[in-house]
């Protein structure tokens, strides 16, 4: 059975490095279309069925603005 998991960003902490983007392996996040309060085009969750919450966005995020959670497991 394949891991399920869900990611969460806080877009207003967010400063649009992208560095999530790139360490994604199922390509769950994409770059936000438009900018939070501080001018930054922040990442965001466009296919969250893809998920396996490996972890590897919250590893590289420098900006402590992810969150990961291990859902069960799928069927």
């Amino acid at each position: 059975m394949a891991r399920k998991g869900k990611v969460v960003i806080d877009r207003e902490l967010c400063k649009g490095c992208l560095l999530c983007i790139r360490a994604c392996p199922m390509k769950v996040l994409e770059k936000e279309e438009s900018p939070n309060s501080t001018g930054s085009y922040p990442s965001k969750v466009v296919h969250l069925d893809k998920c396996i919450a490996c972890g590897n966005c919250w590893e590289v995020c420098p900006d402590f603005c992810i969150s990961i959670y291990d859902l069960e497991a799928a069927s």
